[in-house]
């Protein structure tokens, strides 16, 4: 039965508080008539035997101590049907396209829970987002967690868009488990501004993404509350996507700053004590509530691929937000500021990045058997290029041998030709292992000692009659 009180005690910032007789459940949703016909939802956040804290979706403004509680007895759901595709809802989950109401088939919780260990099938399917700098040298596999660190002014909406158009299942990595599962993206948006939120929509409208994509979005201007469900809304339609449907989902979730910037909010109304530079003690936990819903499932045929993208505040990768998300997930993608004003897009510093689970992904029968090799040789001969570059600034490029110049020039050639492609350009991974040959093959072959013979005799294009250049 649902219960009603007049009792509220307390408005602070997006929390109420009531009086309540009896034990109210968690989580559970609540009415709040401000008795002018305005009705708010909200959600418990806090429960004893005496009072309860509500969050409140839509803002606390107009809410006084006359406005009614009422508790539905019930959790937040999402609906769910597979016509959700091609539609664009708001941060609470509501058509704001002007479409039809959703009609579900069903509704369930959004909280979620992570996949229980043992039901885990291990990742190790390739997904080619046709971005070089990823799919190259930080390969993306279905069921893993890989977010981008950004920073202020740099283009990663750009990135998030460019991989949402383009990230395929390519037909010859499909298994026979795999067949006529489809592919569909998620796409939630949080925190961002109604240029940017139009920006995405023209974009996704444009090239015809959104009618494979379910799309999210939560604005600046929304309360902060909001943003705390929709990634779990987002989530909790990928799933239902992925496990029931047999989608491989790829799940785009942006700005998880200010996703954090929501907790550290609500955090402060409930007077809670801070942990690192104010945000909750518990974020890491909450974090991985959200980061863990990724992954496959043995059994079923879809998977719940993860892209979190958040900005380092200040560009400090030891953040709390960058730091605990580095300990969750399965490597990190990093972009560069240094690179995006070079012009370089988009600026993927592939050094400090890392996909842990790429080594499972990439190889025989999986993209290419001399994929792996190539991505060893062109990060040892990047990362060689990068140190040569502090030497030049010292003692110029005249007093450094030719084998040392040819791999300043790899370097230069690495990021003008490989990782710089622009956010229109959709590269197969063959085209990306093929312009890494092209590269290395600027360096002697001598030099390519963490590739295969076999590899080089097939693909090398230098002329390998010349005389070796040594280092001595």
């Amino acid at each position: 039965m649902k219960k009603e009180y007049e009792t509220i005690t307390e408005i602070s910032g997006p929390l109420v508080f009531a009086e309540v007789d009896e034990p109210v459940g968690y989580d559970e949703i609540v009415e709040i008539d401000t008795g002018d016909g305005d009705v708010r939802r909200g959600q418990v956040l806090e429960s004893t035997s005496d009072y309860v804290a509500i969050q409140v979706f839509e803002g606390t403004q107009g809410i006084d101590r006359n406005s009614s509680v009422r508790f539905l007895d019930e959790t937040m759901k999402m609906k769910l049907t597979e016509d959700l595709l091609g539609r664009v809802l708001s941060g609470s989950g509501d058509p704001i396209d002007g479409g039809p109401e959703i009609e579900p088939d069903e509704r369930r919780n959004i909280v979620g829970k992570a996949i229980n260990p043992y039901s885990r099938e291990y990742p190790e399917e390739f997904i080619q987002t046709g971005v070089s700098g990823i799919d190259g040298m930080n390969t993306l596999v279905r069921g893993q967690k890989l977010p981008i660190f950004s920073a202020s002014g740099l283009p990663h909406n750009d990135l998030a868009l460019q991989i949402a158009r383009q990230a395929n299942v390519p037909e010859e990595e499909e298994g026979e488990d795999d067949e006529g599962s489809e592919f569909a993206v998620i796409f939630g948006a949080m925190g961002i501004t109604q240029e940017e939120a139009n920006e995405f929509m023209d974009d996704f409208e444009r090239t015809g993404a959104l009618e494979r994509s379910v799309v999210f979005t939560n604005l600046a201007d929304d309360p902060a509350v909001e943003r705390t469900i929709t990634p779990r809304l987002a989530l909790t339609t990928a799933e239902y996507l992925a496990f029931d449907k047999g989608y491989h989902v790829l799940v785009i979730l942006t700005d998880m700053t200010n996703y954090c910037e929501a907790l550290r909010e609500i955090g402060a109304a409930r007077e809670e004590v801070p942990g690192r530079r104010g945000y909750p003690g518990y974020m890491y936990t909450d974090l991985a509530q959200l980061y863990e819903r990724a992954g496959r499932i043995k059994g079923r045929d879809g998977s719940v691929t993860q892209i979190p993208i958040l900005t380092m505040p200040g560009d400090d990768d030891t953040h709390p937000i960058p730091d605990l998300t580095g300990y969750i997930t399965e490597g990190q993608i990093m972009m560069n500021r240094d690179l995006n004003s070079q012009g370089i897009e988009p600026p993927i510093n592939v050094l400090p990045s890392l996909s842990r689970l790429m080594d499972d992904g990439i190889g025989e029968g999986l993209t290419r058997g001399d994929h792996a090799d190539v991505k060893d040789q062109m990060f040892a001969a990047y990362a060689e290029g990068e140190d040569l570059r502090d030497l030049v600034n010292i003692v110029g490029r005249e007093a450094l041998s030719e084998l040392d110049n040819k791999y300043l020039d790899f370097a230069d050639r690495f990021e003008s030709e490989f990782v710089e492609q622009g956010y229109n350009t959709d590269r197969s991974i063959n085209e990306t292992i093929e312009l890494g040959w092209d590269l290395l093959s600027m360096l002697p072959p001598a030099e390519l000692n963490r590739i295969d013979e076999e590899f080089i005799e097939e693909h090398y294009r230098g002329d390998e009659q010349e005389a070796e250049v040594t280092a001595d």
